[in-house]
């Protein structure tokens, strides 16, 4: 799972089932996965058979709106561009069924869409419409890509020291 605002120099955390000493439920939390976890950098992390993504609200498109900020954009850009993160990876969401939209929402070209929404007791299968092909970087403001190591380490033209 990502940190939060990946904010650390390694963004990821592993939490391996095996070597859980909390349950699933209290690993998985903010707190609980600093403490249970092992933060792993981009070249660390194993290919992604699913993900599971927060959404505010959903459509039945597989459209969704995050809490802002783009942070979910970006991790799911960064394991895209390492080759993590490919066209057999199915995306998902939970979320209240007053959270399902009827109305098209408002999208750019580094969101991404959902393939399945899970609705109470209603699942949605969504079509895919698009995936991000990796960082879009002129989507990316200098001072984020500053602030997060993990896009800076990678950015476009950065200044490389050699011995």
């Amino acid at each position: 799972m990502a940190v939060p605002r990946l904010v650390e120099e390694r963004p990821f955390i592993l939490l391996d089932p095996d070597r859980l000493e909390v349950s699933p439920r209290r690993a998985a939390s903010i707190a609980g996965s600093a403490r249970a976890g092992r933060r792993i950098g981009v070249a660390e992390v194993r290919p992604v058979d699913l993900v599971v993504c927060g959404s505010v609200a959903v459509n039945r498109d597989g459209a969704r709106v995050g809490k802002g900020g783009g942070f979910s954009d970006l991790e799911f850009a960064l394991l895209v561009e390492a080759g993590l993160i490919g066209p057999g990876t199915v995306v998902a969401t939970t979320v209240h069924p007053l959270q399902v939209l009827e109305e098209p929402l408002p999208e750019t070209d580094h969101d991404f869409r959902l393939d399945l929404i899970v609705a109470g007791e209603e699942v949605i299968a969504c079509r895919r419409a698009r995936r991000p092909r990796g960082i879009l970087w002129e989507h990316l403001d200098p001072a984020k890509v500053a602030a997060i190591s993990a896009l800076s380490a990678q950015a476009p033209g950065r200044a490389t020291s050699t011995p």
